[in-house]
């Protein structure tokens, strides 16, 4: 059987597993636990061919397993695996109950800080659900403000950055002159950087589904209502509302290299486990910026693997200077200039 840290893990996550497989072994199984957990519950959530209440007892029943407490976690796997259309989805779903058995043999530590994560990033997806009723435009929602979806964006993945800082301030003697409050807060932003980034990259996409991330109350002063933007010839009018959280995912980012480059050089399996993401989000960010109609993509606006690829390969070499990997970040922001409010950390000398 493939051990749910390898294979599973590997087959479930583009880009997670990079940085999960590069850092530093101690840290390998609580944070891969924590990703494949919350990835099931993503899972679950997502298995559109059950009836939503189904889905939410579903989330709840794996929030109390995470927790530690009794509950029927192979009924969930029964219920939803067979719905998944990728097979490494539906084997994790298959196999979700060993993950929790795992967590539980954890360190008292890793395992409490595991499943703080894992109750918020429930709690998002919970939101989620309560907020978006239907699956289709016709039942199209929208979130109401700005303040909602900065929640919504902590409650999924900012979280996770103070997850990965208590992590790693646990395990690695070299953080120990971090701030831990001020470089949690950072990772926050990390997090929330990413989230953003795919809420944008997928406005079409959610929009068919019957999700509105973009808040209505900011659509509304550009005359627009959520239901416009199912047509593409709104974008020009919503151009504005892109630009304007591009520039705040933008500034996320630049928190979340602040981040980055103040991990000692010496922990370098640390710090490309977070350049990484950072270049790749950055990159896919700036093709939401430079494409001409954001709204009628037919597909999730993404950089080519071979773009990843390079990436990887020169950030690798650069991880040592603050400089190179600035200069890295530089080249690839190019198309966001339009969007960048005062100086990024990566134009600082």
């Amino acid at each position: 059987m493939t051990d749910l840290l390898g294979d599973v893990l590997r087959r479930t996550s583009r880009t997670f597993y990079l940085s999960l497989a590069i850092l530093p072994r101690p840290l390998r199984e609580p944070i891969g636990l924590a990703y494949l957990l919350a990835r099931a519950t993503d899972s679950v959530a997502d298995t559109r061919l059950l009836p939503r209440p189904e889905r939410m007892a579903h989330l709840r029943t794996l929030r109390a397993a995470y927790d530690g407490a009794p509950a029927d976690v192979d009924a969930v796997g029964r219920a939803c695996a067979p719905h998944q259309a990728l097979a490494a989805e539906r084997e994790l779903l298959a196999r979700v109950a060993e993950a929790p058995a795992r967590v539980e043999r954890l360190p008292a530590d890793a395992r409490a800080a595991v499943r703080r994560a894992l109750a918020t990033i429930t709690e998002g997806q919970l939101f989620d659900l309560e907020r978006f009723p239907g699956h289709d435009a016709d039942t199209l929602a929208a979130l109401d403000t700005a303040e909602e979806l900065d929640r919504y964006t902590y409650l999924v993945a900012g979280c996770v950055g103070e997850f990965w800082t208590v992590m790693h301030l646990a395990h690695r003697p070299r953080l120990a002159a971090w701030d831990a409050v001020g470089m949690s807060a950072r990772g926050v932003r990390f997090g929330k950087a990413l989230q953003l980034t795919n809420v944008l990259r997928d406005v079409p996409a959610d929009l068919r589904h019957g999700r509105c991330y973009l808040p209505a109350r900011e659509l509304a002063p550009l005359g627009l209502a959520p239901r416009d933007l199912l047509d593409h010839r709104a974008t020009p009018r919503a151009r504005p509302l892109i630009d304007r959280w591009l520039g705040t995912t933008l500034a996320h980012y630049d928190e979340g290299w602040r981040y980055a480059l103040a991990i000692p050089r010496a922990e370098w399996r640390m710090r490309l486990a977070c350049v990484w993401p950072l270049l790749i989000g950055l990159a896919t960010l700036a093709a939401i910026a430079a494409h001409p109609d954001p709204l009628a993509a037919e597909r999730p606006i993404k950089i080519s693997r071979r773009a990843v690829r390079g990436i990887l390969a020169r950030s690798t070499l650069a991880i040592g200077s603050n400089g190179a990997l600035r200069a890295e970040a530089s080249r690839l922001s190019s198309p966001l200039r339009g969007v960048r409010h005062g100086r990024t950390v990566w134009s600082e000398q």
